[in-house]
């Protein structure tokens, strides 16, 4: 595989036609192994002389908000220097020049930026259920597996298994470990065939890692921004929602909020972040395990915006539907404020809502048109009359032109909570696998409390 990737890098200097297979915008690990193990496979069952390139679908920059990918290619000896990004190769201008070729893989759907590249898709190779009116008109192979990695795997296999080695097989098999949860029945996540074809990797290579400690090490990996900057931090896994002129960043933190405040330079790092992205507000929930294993989530609101942070703020202390228990902890930086959350049921997803309702007393209070910038103060005694007016009745949910995209892509796998192929596979968050997590801590922390009584 790695010399193989080395071949790609020096293609792209060369003026040719080229077989591109790319990967989702989220670029996930399953979408970047499946993009790598793919393209492997066409160029070593491809009779003429084609060239196929794997491409990760994001900017070299972004790869380090990935830690479960740079893990696992460190894992298994590929440098990231021999990959290529999709800021290193200009798809459109092959495109235009009649030399490109596009396989698209863990996903089948372009977006708008690309639309003009839908010409150039020959083939298809995706876990989810197709869309007919976007889906391109060439070779489409679906089936709903757990991971994509899945239905490469069963195509290397089966059309020749002799160029399978260690390093491909490698990263195959931890992927699709990782996609399906170690392979957990009760989370039902994984199907016969992903089974399947795990266990025939475990037997042509018996030295693979054993699943246990390849899903925790890539788990592990995955929660780890000791590494990261504050902006990576805010960036890896974050949401955003524009309401009226108003931009709120709502990020997922994975560490604890003692530790995240005492970052050198944090004030500088937000005022930063929120200038670079004109971010009025952000907001961070920190999320990690304690000693006894016990999930912990955590609050922190920054916003320069005296009326606004007090609007927010007192939304969310009062709120009741959900209660979110919300004790507040010191913090010696101006313009923030920091609670620990009492009730860590109460996921990200769960308070967006909370937070437009908090900008729909902001603008109430303030009694602005739609859009027009703050011009007095409010006290928290307005904030309560708001809130008593407004009663909690929460919007249900965000409109796509009150949500921007997050920044990176949430990745597209997820652990769900119903089965996995009533509605296809959904996304998947290092916040989704916290919950998950939390969820079963929880149940069984009762089931042991009842076993005592």
């Amino acid at each position: 595989m790695e010399d193989y990737l080395q071949d790609c890098r020096a293609a792209l200097q060369e003026s040719r036609p080229l077989h591109v297979v790319l990967g989702n915008e989220a670029c996930d690990l399953d979408s970047v192994v499946s993009a790598l193990a793919l393209a492997f496979y066409l160029a070593k069952t491809t009779e003429a002389e084609e060239v196929f390139v794997p491409v990760l679908n994001i900017k070299r920059s972004e790869l380090p908000l990935r830690g479960d990918i740079v893990f696992f290619l460190q894992k298994v000896h590929i440098p990231e220097t021999i990959l290529i990004f999709r800021d290193e190769i200009d798809l459109h201008a092959l495109h235009q020049a009649g030399q490109l070729t596009l396989i698209l893989v863990d996903h089948h759907i372009l977006p708008k930026s690309d639309t003009a590249l839908e010409e150039a898709v020959a083939e298809v190779l995706d876990h989810r259920p197709i869309e007919q009116k976007h889906c391109p008109p060439c070779h489409v192979s679906v089936e709903l597996v757990g991971s994509c990695a899945t239905l490469v795997t069963e195509r290397i296999l089966q059309g020749a298994p002799e160029i399978l080695d260690r390093q491909t097989a490698a990263l195959l098999h931890g992927t699709i470990i990782l996609d399906c949860v170690n392979m957990d029945l009760k989370i039902g996540k994984a199907t016969p065939k992903d089974s399947k074809y795990v266990e025939k990797l475990e037997a042509l290579f018996p030295d693979l890692p054993k699943r246990n400690d390849i899903f925790d090490s890539l788990q592990k990996a995955k929660f780890d921004v000791s590494g990261l900057t504050t902006e990576q931090m805010l960036r890896k896994d974050q949401k955003t929602i524009y309401r009226q002129g108003i931009k709120v960043a709502i990020s997922a933190v994975y560490m604890d909020l003692e530790a995240f405040l005492e970052r050198s330079n944090l004030l500088a790092d937000l005022h930063a972040f929120c200038q670079a992205h004109s971010y009025d507000v952000l907001v961070a929930m920190t999320i990690f395990f304690n000693t006894h294993n016990e999930p912990v989530r955590q609050l922190a609101i920054f916003c320069p915006h005296v009326a606004l942070r007090t609007t927010i703020c007192g939304v969310l202390e009062c709120s009741h539907s959900p209660p979110l228990k919300l004790t507040p902890a010191s913090s010696t930086h101006p313009n923030l404020h920091a609670y620990l959350q009492g009730n860590t049921q109460v996921s990200r997803k769960k308070l967006l809502p909370l937070l437009q309702e908090a900008l729909s007393v902001y603008f109430d209070s303030m009694k602005i048109p739609s859009g027009q910038p703050e011009t007095a103060d409010v006290s928290r005694e307005q904030v309560d009359k708001e809130l008593d007016r407004a009663s909690n009745s929460l919007i249900s949910g965000l409109s796509q032109d009150e949500e921007d995209p997050p920044l990176p892509p949430t990745p597209m796998n997820s652990l769900v909570d119903e089965c996995p192929l009533d509605q296809g596979l959904p996304k998947l968050s290092a916040e989704a696998v916290f919950e998950k997590c939390s969820q079963i801590s929880l149940s069984q922390s009762t089931t042991a409390s009842l076993s005592k009584k």
